[in-house]
């Protein structure tokens, strides 16, 4: 099976974005939202293997990597909060 491991990192760092975002809505559907506009900025990293997802692992410990994460879900929560979908 082909996962998109960006998807899971973008998962866990939003997490923990949002417990400190007091004033942005977190209903699912403005956090898919956020979720859609990040990845769709960011590279995916596709794996297929344990070994895969142990290489992906290894390159999110990187701060460049965490830090271009970081960059595009702050400017995704920008953008939806500014704009939210949700009824």
């Amino acid at each position: 099976m082909v996962k998109n491991y960006m998807e899971v990192v973008v998962d866990n760092i939003l997490k923990g974005i949002l417990l400190d975002c007091h004033s942005m809505c977190k209903c699912e559907k403005c956090c898919e939202d956020i979720k859609a506009i990040a990845l769709n900025n960011l590279k995916p990293i596709y794996v297929v293997t344990q070994a895969g997802n142990v290489y992906a692992k290894v390159n999110e410990l990187e701060i460049q990597f965490s830090a271009d994460v970081i960059k595009e879900l702050v400017k995704a929560i920008s953008i939806v909060s500014k704009n939210p979908h949700h009824s």
